[in-house]
């Protein structure tokens, strides 16, 4: 059995000596189905239709390059029909796949929540979502079970709290993550609220930034925990502090995981808290006019920065987007604590923010009205979402600690997690995703209660977390390429004894992470050759490997740091 390293990874680009899409080299010709859709109607248009005509006529009103297409612009997509078993995904049609619901995508974009508005979501949910809502990894909230005659009303109500769903997905600048403790942290290097609100203000929606090649992800942070997985990004902002300018951001480039995973790169300069909103404007400019957009697959911002490498993209930025240059600047300190701020941590005002985990990710609409009643009772401030699908409360009085933790209890919320549930991720998966292949949610869901129990012997020996990604298919929302064990859903084949059958099952991949503590930049993990797990057996094997960590493992030794030197044999 071999180990195949992921990490380094050299990205292929395009081919050379051909049009390749890009609008400033080769024109804006379209050059496949999706690039000719969006030439022919933006977008973000088809608002206007969603309001006056099929949230009256129904489903059976909507085209097919609006349901399949321009809809995501606006946050919605079709969501998986019932019954259908993931060893189908791949042999039925889109249409097929699909029931007559959406998902829809919330942005909040490192906001803070009222009570008011984490009611609205409660309602939401409540009212139009059959009680789902989910926290993802970008910090936005998922509801399903969405009718298109009812998208109106949510829209307004979300409005009404300042939320949107604007360009929360398509080839769009989506939602952006945000320090779920900015403006908060006592340690906090420089508050990102303006500049995020600064962006928004400006270009949310605007029609010239609604046609990217792809999708464009964002992060700004000022925190010293680097709280926004800012490695797996196609912009990053980063607090640092330069010697002679004071606080402002290192620029990061031209991260992402799915099929081709890629961790982005410094560019190398200093931005101040001014320059900011420009410096996105212009990073976004560039991947609208210089992307790849003849093939899908090679269209992300990654496969321009590997191809032009970052010193020509700072020329560019520089000369062609912004007019002045940028000062070198120094690279973010190694993190302070963990990115998740699960806990209660003290603020600079003498109040405190609360962390808290729910269960992979889900909510619902009980839960989020009652947290905005359990903020009010105490007198706390706010509420955030962070990248690791938890909730922070903001301002909690050190009189209301008490009574508050004990309520997020009651919630189906906890602030003292235990090990793996603070640590796992699982996207949707087969239960709404048209893309999944298995199961995610439930399988995480029971995977952690087992191994809290088995494991109860061995967790409070071990000193650092172990993070574990569940993902329905290979498209890496749970962030798969970066966990500790990351589970990449499919279709495998196990030998029973009496034949080999097909089932759903997980591959396995080992060691990676992201920048943190004790780990000072991020690295894809890796696989090994042939280890595939039946979804039945996910308990046990990490079970095992565990196990098998806690007893080699040198002093301090993370479960990375272990996997990268361990024998083939103690990672089966």
């Amino acid at each position: 059995m071999t180990v195949t390293e992921t990490a380094p990874r050299t990205l292929r680009g395009p081919n050379a000596g051909r049009s390749n899409g890009q609008w400033k080299v080769d024109g804006r010709a379209p050059l496949n189905g999706t690039e000719e859709f969006k030439a022919e109607d933006n977008g973000i248009n088809v608002r206007a239709r969603i309001e006056t005509i099929y949230a009256r006529d129904g489903f059976d009103s909507i085209p097919d390059s609006d349901l399949h297409g321009r809809f995501r612009w606006w946050g919605l997509y079709t969501q998986r029909k019932p019954g259908i078993d993931g060893g189908r995904t791949a042999q039925l049609e889109p249409h097929e796949l699909e029931d007559r619901y959406f998902m829809m995508r919330v942005r909040s974009d490192g906001a803070a929540l009222t009570p008011q508005a984490l009611r609205v979501l409660g309602s939401i949910s409540t009212d139009f979502a059959r009680g789902t809502a989910d926290i993802t990894d970008r910090q936005n909230v998922q509801f399903h079970w969405v009718r298109i005659e009812d998208v109106p009303e949510i829209w307004r109500r979300l409005e009404s709290v300042g939320l949107q769903t604007t360009t929360a997905c398509g080839d769009t600048t989506r939602g952006f993550l945000g320090s779920p403790v900015a403006g908060v942290a006592a340690d906090e290097i420089i508050d990102p609220t303006p500049v995020i609100r600064e962006i928004k203000r400006r270009w949310l929606g605007d029609p010239e930034l609604t046609n990217l090649p792809r999708k464009f992800k964002t992060a700004v942070t000022g925190h010293p925990s680097l709280d926004v997985v800012h490695e797996i990004n196609d912009v990053a902002l980063v607090g640092v502090v330069h010697p002679q300018l004071g606080p402002g951001y290192d620029l990061w480039v031209g991260g992402s995981l799915s099929t081709a995973p890629r961790l982005s790169e410094r560019i190398g300069v200093f931005v101040t808290q001014e320059q900011a909103p420009d410096v996105w404007h212009g990073v976004v400019r560039i991947f609208r006019d210089y992307g790849f957009r003849r093939l899908r697959n090679k269209a992300r911002l990654k496969f321009l920065l590997a191809d032009w490498g970052t010193e020509r993209f700072r020329e560019v930025l520089e000369t062609e987007y912004l007019g002045y240059h940028l000062p070198d600047g120094p690279p973010p300190a190694p993190a302070v604590g963990p990115g998740d701020h699960v806990g209660v941590h003290p603020q600079k005002d003498g109040r405190y923010y609360v962390g808290a985990a729910p269960l992979v990710g889900r909510v619902g609409g009980p839960t989020l009205s009652g947290l905005a009643d359990l903020i009010e009772h105490v007198g706390a401030d706010a509420a955030r979402f962070t990248a690791f699908q938890k909730v922070v409360v903001l301002g909690v009085p050190e009189e209301g600690l008490e009574t508050f933790v004990a309520g997020l209890e009651q919630l189906g919320l906890t602030a003292t997690p235990g090990l793996f549930r603070r640590s796992t991720l699982a996207c949707t998966g087969l239960e709404f995703c048209k893309l999944a292949i298995v199961d995610t949610k439930d399988t995480a869901a029971a995977v952690i209660a087992e191994l809290e129990e088995r494991l109860a012997d061995l967790l409070p020996e071990l000193d650092a977390p172990i993070e574990l990604g569940v993902n329905g298919c290979p498209n890496s929302c749970a962030r798969i390429q970066t966990a500790d064990i990351g589970l990449k859903g499919q279709i495998i084949t196990v030998d029973t004894g009496s034949g080999r059958v097909q089932q759903p099952g997980f591959q396995v991949h080992l060691g990676g992470g992201l920048a943190g503590v004790g780990r000072d930049s991020g690295e894809l993990g890796r696989t090994v050759r042939g280890l595939k797990v039946p979804a039945t057996q996910v308990t046990d094997y990490v079970e095992r490997v565990v196990r098998r960590y806690a007893a080699e493992r040198a002093p301090r030794e993370t479960f990375a740091q272990w996997v990268a030197r361990a024998d083939e044999e103690a990672l089966q």
